[in-house]
């Protein structure tokens, strides 16, 4: 039975656990593996950004700076010139939470400022201290993203050994860091970190043990949607795969899922809420374990 959730922010509380909540990808990038520059222009941000919430998405997470292995890191300066436009026509007319992904403080700052209500630090706050005292300042959520290395040396790393002991020492690492900081546990979600440092293979055992993270008591959120490890010949088979994985997520424990077709994906999505809360029913009448023993 998946447990329920408060993730609270300034202007308002999402309830998770009660069902899998979708968090669509806006990337307003030139460079993104997936969309890049597709939605750099900011009114076509805004459109895309619209139909996300109209196809059913719960949050909007935009990013201004590629993560895809091989991108090099840009300036703050140009990261808030592809990233502010697009907030400001947001503001007032996007009716569910926006996330920003980024791990600069500086930029999360204006985030905020601008009508951001969650920041999605894709390195688990590795590479700038202070931005959890900007989320403080701000009553915001904090998504806390596993990562190793960095995007430019990804392909250079080998296989990470004991993935899963590994991945929990660094995000217990990075909570702690976060809630010394002064941060709540109730503005906290958690993201293994799909890709992000991790061979292709790995990638699945990840999402086969997700479970393993429940030990951390704070929601967890999964990205599998068109990552390289799911990649197919076809863009209609890679999408394919992509349901697969984020069936396979929810069933093990995933909270959010982050996608980029929220259309597609919603379906699967309550496909597998309804599967799963139907197991729990069966579970909760009593004296359903005797029989399932006896075989009736």
């Amino acid at each position: 039975m998946q447990k329920r959730y408060r993730l609270k922010l300034k202007r308002r509380e999402i309830v998770l656990g009660d069902r899998t909540l979708l968090m669509g990808v806006l990337n307003v990038t030139p460079d993104s593996f997936s969309d890049g520059g597709k939605y750099a222009d900011p009114d076509r941000a805004f459109a895309r950004g619209m139909e996300l919430e109209d196809q059913g998405a719960d949050i909007l997470d935009i990013g201004a700076e590629s993560t895809r292995p091989g991108s090099r890191r840009i300036s703050e300066a140009e990261e808030l010139r592809r990233l502010i436009p697009v907030l400001k026509r947001f503001r007032g007319k996007l009716g569910i939470p926006v996330s920003v992904d980024t791990y600069k403080s500086g930029v999360a700052e204006k985030a905020l400022e601008h009508g951001a209500e969650i920041i999605n630090d894709p390195s688990g706050i590795l590479l700038d201290q202070h931005l959890p005292k900007v989320v403080i300042k701000h009553d915001a959520g904090l998504i806390i993203n596993h990562m190793r290395g960095n995007p430019e040396t990804w392909a250079k790393l080998p296989p990470i050994k004991d993935l899963m002991r590994s991945i929990s020492i660094d995000l217990e690492a990075a909570l702690h860091r976060t809630r010394q900081a002064g941060v709540e546990k109730h503005q906290i979600v958690i993201d293994p970190g799909l890709g992000f440092g991790k061979r292709r293979e790995q990638n699945s055992e990840i999402i086969a043990n997700l479970g393993l993270l429940k030990v951390f008591d704070v929601p967890i959120l999964v990205g599998p949607s068109r990552k390289s490890f799911l990649k197919k010949e076809q863009q209609d088979l890679t999408e394919f795969a992509t349901a697969g994985a984020v069936a396979a997520s929810i069933l093990n424990g995933a909270h959010i899922v982050r996608v980029h077709d929220v259309k597609a994906m919603r379906s699967v999505v309550e496909t597998v809420d309804a599967i799963r809360q139907s197991a729990n029913e069966q579970l909760e009448q009593p004296g359903a374990h005797t029989r399932w023993q006896r075989g009736q």
